[in-house]
């Protein structure tokens, strides 16, 4: 299969050009080794992977040995199962100027993971890789930060291809997985089935503790079955047949093993948070398309849910292509006590770009209105507007733009 290029490998060699050790954590089979092996390219690199138990047993029992078995510089795939590795790892490192020395693939960020920070601290760079964005399987590079100003909008538009809800529905319901692009619909399917079989199930039971694969399972649709909403433990607890502290605890879970995005609200001073519960959505749209039994993309486009499944997309385009990017903003929703809400607040520089979601190519452009709670306050509002299908970009004043989301 040809390698596709990701959106996170300059940053990758940016970090690993000032860390010594650089980790990439992120959901299982999303491309991780795949891509450090890409960009290692001819260079010698030693590649090992923890999976191997002989190696994995050899990392927990004996790291000194490890590592005059296995040389600098390494990659070193699933370094969660030996956080034995991670005072040698330090040692190594600070017995030399040389940067990138390691670089570290996981597929867990919680337990373990906490060990690695704590032990590798002013040491290693951390970032994370999620499935395959649209514009990463398209092949689109966009050169400017995403600001969404007229001008940066207007860009990115000379170099895109035009929106066309077919394909974006295609998209999302296919998923992001790098193992999937090629499939055909038989082989997708068994595809995430094998994948919540072999990893999910896999790595809840090691991890999770969980011995209810069958409760799990049912606990994974219904979260796919309350996409875009607001997270409502009872729910989940009753689909699942399981009692809502324990739907918490598998909620978290899931969130730390890279399958769900936990949007929370936003909060200041000015503007107190009237709702504290956050939203949830699916890294991947197409693990959750095939726990809801989405048969086909046509089918699910049609579909009562569809607004639901472009929101997720939307919300998860717009949180993937800000990690990898130079900007670090924080991405929230806005909900107040009359119901009232705003899809997405961007924040950035000190600086709220307010977003709407629709899934129509001709939206009403006074969704824009909605923004004015803004106003009353002391935050400084920049540019925004409303997500939609729409084939080109049209302003509806001086900070807000009509923004076909193939552009995000």
């Amino acid at each position: 299969m040809k390698y596709i290029n990701r959106s996170l490998e300059k940053k990758f060699l940016r970090m690993s050009s000032f860390f010594k050790a650089v980790l990439v954590t992120g959901a299982r089979q999303v491309g991780k080794t795949t891509m450090l092996k890409h960009l290692a390219g001819e260079q010698k690199r030693t590649y090992v992977s923890l999976d191997n138990l002989t190696i994995r047993n050899l990392a927990q029992t004996d790291p000194v040995l490890f590592f005059q078995t296995y040389k600098t510089p390494i990659i070193i795939d699933e370094v969660q199962y030996a956080p034995q590795l991670f005072n040698q790892i330090k040692i190594i490192c600070d017995n030399s100027d040389e940067k990138g020395l390691f670089w570290l693939t996981g597929s867990q960020q919680y337990s373990m993971m906490k060990n690695v920070r704590e032990s590798l601290a002013g040491r290693l760079g951390i970032m994370q890789l999620y499935s395959l964005t649209n514009n990463e399987k398209n092949g689109i590079e966009y050169k400017n930060t995403l600001d969404f100003s007229l001008p940066c909008l207007l860009e990115r538009q000379a170099v895109s291809e035009r929106n066309d809800i077919i394909k974006v529905f295609r998209h999302i319901w296919e998923g992001g997985m790098p193992e999937t692009i090629s499939a055909g619909n038989e082989q997708r399917k068994a595809y995430y089935d094998s994948y919540i079989d072999t990893y999910l199930m896999r790595d809840a039971t090691e991890y999770g503790k969980i011995q209810d694969s069958l409760s799990f399972r049912r606990f994974l649709a219904a979260c796919a079955s309350i996409v875009s909403q607001q997270l409502n433990f009872k729910t989940l607890a009753e689909a699942a047949d399981i009692s809502q502290p324990t739907a918490k605890v598998w909620v978290r879970l899931l969130e730390g093993m890279g399958i769900i995005y936990l949007l929370k609200p936003y909060f200041n001073n000015e503007m107190k948070r009237l709702t504290k519960t956050p939203k949830i959505y699916f890294f991947d749209t197409g693990l959750c398309a095939h726990l809801s039994m989405w048969l086909t993309a046509d089918t699910l486009m049609m579909g009562a849910a569809n607004g639901r499944y472009f929101e997720n997309y939307v919300v998860i385009e717009i949180v993937k292509n800000y990690s990898y990017s130079q900007m670090n903003v924080n991405v929230t929703y806005f909900r107040d006590s009359n119901a009232k809400e705003i899809d997405i607040f961007v924040e950035g520089n000190n600086m709220i770009h307010p977003l709407e979601i629709k899934k129509s190519a001709n939206p009403d452009v006074r969704e824009v209105r909605k923004f004015n709670v803004l106003d009353k306050t002391q935050i400084n509002r920049s540019f925004g507007g409303v997500i939609c299908m729409c084939e080109e970009v049209v302003p509806i004043d001086d900070k807000n733009c009509i923004i076909p989301c193939n552009l995000i």
